[in-house]
């Protein structure tokens, strides 16, 4: 295999591919790009971690079709290190690739392309389109509250359900969650005459990673192409493709208390610049003690906010508008500046109970007409 490519085309596509290569492995081929050269000059790059995968496809100069893996951190470092804008990448019957750009030559070790992993099918007679803004947006406001590493498989990902005119994401761990609906354009790609009609489970890896693949640009489009096990995501150049959570959601509105007792309205940016400052205790590592929490007192138009260690103290109080009764409750301060960060509104409302009952976060204003966001948290019991 012999082919010439633009040296700054190449580290553009390698960039994103980074994303889908394994770690050390007892399977060497994962750790690599799978670089197939084929005429009419034809370069098409592909990673496969066996979870999650992507595929770029690059204008090059064909001398000589083939197709072989090389170690993608050692390909994306010469790439980067080498001069001149035009490489030229050769691979021997000995397995050797050899890199040069002007006066500068690197050899280092391929394998054949044919140890790399089977793929999954790539094309699907069952999918939909949406605006690539609108979904990274849904993605930001839910994607932290995302399992990792939960015992329930399922909580490790986020919730898609998706209908002609609606797309509603849910992410769940054992102390948060966040649900986010809107009411967008979601256009059927089903070839085969089906309704439009999805429900499905993406994992955190592929998630976390879709957030950075994705634009905030609201004209731009993301193709999703669904299959039983896999969900392939078109963008732009980039086919993004990973494994789905095999298994069924909890039921989420179960668990979101509709009743409570008090209601607390007050401005997000006053509460987030309190909870940062609080940050600054509870985050505080003390040997031999453990990180504090970030209490909540409630006592009439005033909300107090505090928080102890052995680092010290801080105390904040806010204005707020109130209905009910007093309360004390006490929070993780990361999961709570967390859930008000996602609520992006210049004020949030919040619904509680009990100093051992799940908490609402949601826009005072009801969010617009077009999304319905909620984000509950859990407290945590104070002790004594």
């Amino acid at each position: 295999m012999k082919i010439i490519f633009d040296r700054q085309a190449v580290l553009a596509a390698t960039a994103p591919l980074m994303c889908a290569t394994g770690g050390k492995s007892t399977l060497p081929a994962i750790e690599g790009i799978c670089i197939e050269a084929k005429h009419p000059d034809v370069c098409v790059l592909t990673t496969y971690d066996l979870e999650k995968g992507l595929r770029v496809t690059i204008e090059a100069k064909v001398i000589e079709e083939g197709c072989y893996i090389i170690n993608a951190q050692k390909f994306n470092q010469t790439m980067r290190v080498m001069d001149g804008g035009e490489v030229s990448l050769t691979v021997d019957h000995n397995m050797t690739a050899v890199i040069e750009s002007g006066k500068s030559s690197h050899k280092m070790i391929a394998m054949k392309g044919s140890e790399f992993p089977e793929l999954p099918m790539l094309e699907s007679e069952r999918g939909f389109s949406l605006s690539a803004g609108k979904l990274r947006e849904m993605l930001g406001k839910t994607m932290y509250a995302m399992g990792v590493n939960d015992q329930r498989p399922v909580l490790n990902g986020t919730f898609f359900e998706v209908s002609d005119n609606s797309l509603l994401l849910v992410s769940c761990d054992s102390f948060k969650l966040a649900k986010c609906r809107m009411s967008t354009t979601v256009e059927n790609k089903n070839t085969d005459g089906s309704d439009l009609r999805y429900r499905f489970i993406v994992p955190v890896k592929t998630v976390n990673e879709l957030y950075k693949l994705i634009s905030g640009d609201p004209d731009d489009e993301v193709r999703i192409h669904m299959m039983r096990k896999h969900i392939i995501f078109y963008i732009g150049d980039l086919i993004f493709f990973s494994r789905l959570v095999d298994g069924e959601y909890i039921d989420f509105d179960r668990i979101i208390i509709r009743q409570h007792k008090i209601y607390v309205t007050l401005d997000r940016e006053e509460l987030l610049s309190a909870l940062d400052r609080a940050a600054l205790i509870t985050e505080e590592r003390v040997a031999g003690s453990v990180r504090s929490h970030v209490k909540l007192q409630l006592e009439g138009g005033l909300l107090k906010i505090l928080a102890a260690s052995a680092a010290g103290s801080t105390y904040d109080e806010i204005e707020v508008a109130h209905e009910g009764g007093d309360l004390l409750i006490a929070f993780n301060n990361r999961f709570l500046i967390d859930s008000v960060r996602a609520c992006e509104c210049d004020k949030v409302r919040i619904a509680l109970s009990s100093p051992l009952t799940s908490v609402n976060i949601e826009p005072a204003e009801g969010g617009s007409e077009s999304c319905e966001d909620l984000f509950m948290i859990l407290p945590v019991r104070m002790k004594d």
